[in-house]
């Protein structure tokens, strides 16, 4: 992506939208991994390894999705992710005001 033509966003604001993207991302998979590790660990029947795959095919199917990192829309990805404490809005610093506005406004719900 040629982060010079992306209307609305200078290169500074672009890269800390992904530097921040990046960051929630890998708490998301932090957070996944915790999971399996604990349901890994007390797993007793083919019925609950199939339960774990179901929900791990879930899971790869929202993170992939959440995680597709398009400048359009990212202000309401960012609002679900600090609602969702996956990312703070310090870590946003660098967005011009209006945009840290949005997505503090937007997480409030």
């Amino acid at each position: 992506m040629n982060l010079e033509l992306v209307e609305g966003w200078t290169s500074a604001e672009q890269a800390v939208a992904q530097h921040a993207f990046a960051l929630a991302h890998g708490r998301a998979i932090q957070q996944l991994i915790t999971t399996i590790q604990v349901r890994g660990a007390s797993l007793n029947s083919a019925e609950e390894i199939w339960d774990l795959h179901d929900f791990l095919s879930i899971e790869r199917h929202t993170i992939e999705g959440r995680f597709a990192f398009k400048l359009d829309g990212i202000l309401f990805v960012f609002a679900s992710l600090v609602k969702d404490n996956l990312l703070a809005i310090d870590e946003l610093s660098g967005l011009e005001a209006e945009k840290l506005a949005k997505v503090s406004a937007m997480a409030r719900f």
